[in-house]
Order: C-alpha cells, then structure tokens, then sequence
C-alpha cells in the first residue's frame, strides 16, 4: 500500500458557539493541513498521481476558507461548529467531492503548533 501527503495551510478566524472559555470570542488561527491518500499501485511510471495535481486540488478548497470569518462566511459552519474537528471534516468533504481516486484517507488539521486533529470516514 502507497500513502502520499500533501500539506498547505491557511488563516481563519473562529469563536466556538456553545463554549464557555476565551474561544468563544473571535479569534483566529494559522491552520495546517495534511491530507493522505492511498493507493495499491502506481502507474506504468510508477507513480500514483502526480504530487501537483493534488496540491491544486487541495489548493482550491483552502482558498475558499483562507482568510475568512468561518461562522459567518462558510455556509457549512453556519450550522456546525468551527472547530478544527469539523475544519479537518469540511476539507475532507470537499475533497472526496473531487478526487476519486488515490484513495482520500484522512485529513489532519493542525490548529497550533501542538494541537491537532485527524479526520477520516474509519
């Protein structure tokens, strides 16, 4: 089995509804995201998929949240909560939307430096 990962990242501003603690006020962070697909073969040239042609479609979906109000902004996060749990599960979404094949596996979303979550659908 192949994994391939690919990383970008992006600036969002947030405040958790329903949280009591300085998140709750409009604040924002410089998120990291790493997506990993799979694959159980590669191609006569032996590759899965070239690298750029899933950093642009990653770079798609990040630019639609990239320096935005997340509550405000995104519909998705007009009825969930923007937390990095439901960040890292919105890129997935819009990812598997588009890429069928490598396999989308998860999608990590690093809210600071120390913290973060990984999204898949296991």
């Amino acid at each position: 089995m192949y994994e391939l990962k690919i990383r970008d990242s992006f600036s969002a501003a947030h405040n958790l509804r329903n949280y009591k603690g300085k998140c709750e006020h409009i604040h924002g962070h410089n998120y990291l995201v790493t997506v990993t697909f799979a694959s159980k073969k590669t191609n006569k040239d032996g590759l899965v998929i070239d690298f750029s042609i899933l950093k642009n479609i990653l770079k798609k979906v990040i630019d639609k949240i990239d320096h935005k109000y997340l509550n405000e902004d995104i519909n998705f996060f007009k009825k969930n909560n923007p937390s990095a749990e439901n960040i890292a599960r919105y890129i997935f979404l819009e990812l598997k939307k588009v890429v069928k094949n490598p396999k989308l596996k998860s999608v990590c979303i690093h809210e600071t430096e120390d913290s973060m979550v990984i999204y898949s659908e296991k």
